[in-house]
């Protein structure tokens, strides 16, 4: 095994406290950057991150445990004396922050150990956005998040589909989904034989990174007049109430997981599910309006596919946030019938995930 490209100080140093809190999709793109660590260089982990985002980690061959960051510790009375209790524990560890704010920083000050950091490229994207600097532009298309965050323990990054994210599923998550789909595709597509269906997460954490609803329905009504099985996931206001499809808010997130692992493709904005798609091998259909490329978040399976619009106003912002004077035009410029014609040449059946 050649550590070579690793950090000194990770060449050195084995066990690491990995600290990753939020948000979703971020948390999910940690697990394929564990795994190439964990496979080529022999490390292991712990992970600190909110006790939502645990199961993602379960049955990940080279995560020893996940450490949850408790709700107390969100205030600085509770941060601190949590924060030097967790550095006592692990004395000697690495400490890997891929998160880079303020409390994972005040952690790392208190670390009693080797200390490394991602390359955040805040400077970097802050002056692409506001004055359009190509060099900046430039370095940021040269890695996604993933490999970014590869750079924590190592002097180069590899290439981005080695760092794809990765969930592990038992056999019984996924059977267990497969009857769910049984019995929805029952419910919903009577006479019709039974289909992988295709996954719509019509959902973002900020208003201008998807559709309007009344723009899903109708691909949601293409989709039924077609004869395509399919399913609503996520956390929200259902897209279609009392529908056998419409499974919002009725899936944990490893049972959301195990769903999209026998979807066809998942189509969804810039949101934290479109992750989780690429981490059971499903491919997605990826509508992009207020953030581009230079953030590093686009999907790179090998199916993946990203619809978006040319507009010389994007990007607008680092997250999706704040007013748009076109009314989000960028992503209503992408028609239904567009994004049904892309997700239909994708291939019949996901690649396997590994369970």
């Amino acid at each position: 095994m050649d550590n070579s490209e690793l950090h000194a100080q990770a060449r050195h140093c084995k066990h690491w406290l990995v600290a990753r809190l939020g948000h979703l999709g971020d948390v999910a793109l940690t697990t394929g950057v564990l795994r190439w660590w964990g496979e080529r260089y022999g490390l292991r982990f712990h992970v600190l991150t909110k006790p939502a985002w645990a199961p993602l980690f379960a049955h990940h061959p080279h995560v020893e445990r996940v450490v949850p960051f408790p709700e107390f510790a969100h205030s600085a009375s509770g941060a601190i004396p949590f924060f030097h209790a967790l550095a006592k524990e692990y004395t000697g560890w690495g400490f890997a922050d891929l998160h880079g704010v303020l409390r994972t920083r005040v952690l790392s000050a208190l670390w009693h150990g080797p200390v490394a950091r991602y390359p955040k490229m805040g400077l970097q994207r802050r002056l692409f956005m506001a004055f359009g600097v190509q060099s900046m532009g430039q370095a940021l298309r040269a890695m996604n998040v993933p490999q970014r965050y590869s750079l924590t323990l190592q002097n180069t990054p590899p290439p981005a589909q080695s760092l794809l994210p990765q969930v592990w599923l038992t056999p019984e998550e996924s059977a267990t989904a497969r009857a769910t789909l049984d019995t929805v595709h029952a419910a919903g597509m009577k006479g019709l034989p039974p289909a992988a269906p295709i996954a719509l997460h019509p959902f973002a954490a900020h208003r201008w990174k998807t559709w309007p609803e009344h723009t899903w329905r109708t691909l949601a009504t293409l989709l039924r007049q077609s004869g395509i099985p399919f399913i609503v996931l996520g956390q929200g206001t259902p897209l279609l109430p009392n529908a056998p499809e419409d499974l919002v808010n009725n899936t944990t997130l490893r049972e959301t997981c195990a769903l999209l692992g026998h979807c066809r493709c998942l189509i969804t904005g810039d949101s934290g599910p479109m992750h989780l798609a690429s981490a059971v091998g499903t491919p997605v259909v990826a509508l992009f309006g207020p953030t581009t490329p230079e953030w590093g978040f686009y999907p790179a399976g090998p199916h993946d596919t990203v619809l978006e619009r040319p507009l010389p106003c994007r990007p607008c912002s680092l997250h999706g946030k704040g007013t748009c004077p076109r009314n989000g035009q960028c992503l209503q410029d992408i028609a239904p019938e567009e994004v049904v014609a892309c997700a239909l040449r994708l291939p019949l059946q996901p690649r396997q995930s590994q369970e």
